[in-house]
């Protein structure tokens, strides 16, 4: 009998029963709900570390599992939060200037709030007209669709014209990087259509909530887990199946893969497509705690970064890819925001805001070079102690039996 999906993952279960705990002990610690032990502040910073997990899940899906070293990743991140980002913009403006204009002597009209609206989102960049990009920005429905169609839509083409051209490796890493470098360039201009190198503010703020911040923040944050663990439950799907059968084999050898009548470049272009869809709803729930967004969150650096964490983590493995990104996440957050007492050496004093980024890099070389595994290797090594290796030793008096049993399993 078929086993079901679950008993033959265990370490979902593990997962999802680990990150349930944690998201109910940080929702009653919270101030939100009264006992304070955790700050707003860093329930959102919990929450957009929830949010770079999800991410770091579609990066190893697409760089662990397929070998595709995407170093443009982070743009569908970033393109994910605009999206969000320009409904939330509108809408919250909107309210301000309905609220300014009802107390003029004459109700304005529909038209007059609009270019109110313009005005006081585009005055920054000497303009008050909507570019045709926020069309859609009065729609939360629209702007929804658009968290996931946009990604998908530019991971598709990018894909389509990349892989029928078959380009693979360092080449596609280039690429990759030159498009995100591109985009982030399009988006400082001002005429963008996005505010240039402004970006969107006040991302904070829900449209008609009146709740304050602790709850705002708590919400996120039950979002920000329920998306990754959904999202963990389908990138688990993908990889134990028959998909994630053929994806390894095309990181492994791709020549082989294409010989045996496989189209290797429909893998590669729908697993780049639906991963940067999750990179789009990743980021449509993280800027909104972290409050803004602008282009330089779009830079290489940060795909660079995202590469980093998943083989600090250990790619290949999910999980690993979540340890990376929490562990990066926590840690820059510690190093970074002052936490971290300087050291004075007499002759020179170590700011680990200035020293961060270079510890961050020496891990990354430390961990290539003496635990390719990353993180999530303890984890092995764990399994592989307590469970021997059995395969072709007696196994009892029915030997025959057993191992035929086992290797059904």
């Amino acid at each position: 009998m078929q086993r079901s999906f679950l008993i033959k993952n265990p370490s979902v279960m593990i997962f999802l029963a680990v990150l349930t705990v944690f998201t109910i002990l940080v929702t009653f610690s919270s101030e939100a709900f009264g006992a304070g032990i955790i700050s707003t502040s860093f329930v959102k910073t919990l929450g957009k570390t929830l949010c770079l997990a999800l991410i770091a899940v579609a990066m190893d899906l697409v760089w662990g599992y397929a070998g595709i070293l995407s170093l443009g990743h982070f743009a569908f991140f970033g393109l994910g939060g605009y999206m969000i980002g320009m409904w939330l913009m509108y809408e919250r403006t909107k309210e301000i200037v309905a609220t300014s204009m009802a107390q003029n002597p004459i109700p304005p009209t529909a038209q007059e709030v609009v270019d109110g609206i313009g005005t006081q989102i585009f005055g920054v960049v000497g303009s008050s007209e909507f570019p045709v990009i926020w069309f859609f920005a009065d729609s939360l429905f629209m702007q929804l669709l658009l968290v996931v169609a946009v990604p998908g839509v530019l991971a598709f083409v990018f894909g389509w014209l990349a892989f029928r051209s078959r380009v693979t490796g360092v080449y596609l890493s280039i690429l990759t990087q030159a498009m995100t470098l591109a985009l982030s360039l399009y988006l400082f201009q001002n005429d963008s259509g996005l505010r240039g190198n402004n970006g969107l503010s006040g991302l904070q703020n829900l449209p008609g909530v009146t709740a304050s911040q602790d709850y705002v923040s708590i919400w996120f944050f039950w979002a920000s887990a329920l998306a990754l663990a959904l999202g963990y439950i389908f990138a688990a799907w993908i990889v134990s199946g028959k998909f994630g059968s053929v994806i390894r084999g095309i990181r492994d050898n791709e020549a082989r893969v294409r010989f045996l009548g496989y189209s290797v470049e429909g893998y590669k272009l729908f697993l780049f497509t639906v991963t940067a869809m999750i990179a789009g709803v990743a980021g449509a729930l993280y800027y909104p705690q972290a409050g803004i967004i602008n282009p330089a969150e779009i830079a290489p650096i940060a795909s660079i970064y995202l590469a980093v964490w998943v083989a600090i983590g250990g790619r290949g493995r999910l999980y690993g890819a979540v340890l990376g990104a929490v562990f990066v996440s926590l840690v820059s957050t510690y190093f970074t925001g002052g936490q971290a007492p300087d050291i004075n050496l007499g002759f020179y004093r170590i700011q680990w805001v200035d020293w961060w980024t270079i510890l961050l890099g020496l891990s990354f070389v430390l961990v290539t070079l003496f635990a390719p595994k990353g993180i999530g290797g303890l984890f092995d090594l764990i399994a592989e102690r307590r469970t021997p290796d059995r395969h072709g030793a007696d196994l009892g008096p029915d030997q025959g039996s057993l191992r035929e049993r086992e290797a059904e399993e």
